[in-house]
């Protein structure tokens, strides 16, 4: 079991340091904030849609390694996906990081299950997949 924390660890890590998809998207049709006044954590993702689809999707902010590396994973996993489907998403994720519990099959979402132990920083880890799910419910810009 060491050995799959490792690998969580490292997938935290490698996200944290060299996050995917940071930055502003000047193309976005969509856009939300988030922010955790408890630790300053700060998050804005930026969407841009293509019919039904999330075509690009990156963000913004400040905080600690496991919000910008949970932002970072986020857009990763969700880019391509339907509003339906990122919510299926996210609602898997949520349930790792509250319970504790990864999928037996590899997945990187699970690289966060032992936020759990940390029940403050749940709120960390799920920062920008609440922005995301925002931003996806607000209408296109200039529709």
């Amino acid at each position: 079991m060491s050995d799959l924390t490792d690998l969580y660890q490292t997938v935290i890590l490698d996200h944290n340091r060299r996050p995917r998809n940071r930055g502003k998207l000047p193309t976005a049709t969509r856009v939300a904030s988030g922010d955790n006044p408890t630790c300053g954590d700060q998050c804005t993702v930026y969407l841009r849609m293509e019919g039904e689809r999330i075509a690009e999707i990156t963000f913004e902010g400040s905080g600690c390694a496991i919000s910008q590396a949970s932002a970072s994973l986020m857009t990763t996993q969700l880019k391509g996906k339907t509003a339906t489907d990122a919510a299926q998403t996210f609602k898997e994720f949520q349930d790792i990081v509250k319970s504790g519990e990864a999928p037996e099959e590899f997945n990187e979402l699970a690289a966060f299950a032992g936020v759990h132990a940390y029940p403050a920083r749940i709120k960390c880890a799920t920062l920008g997949w609440h922005a995301a799910l925002e931003a996806l419910k607000q209408p296109e810009a200039g529709a």
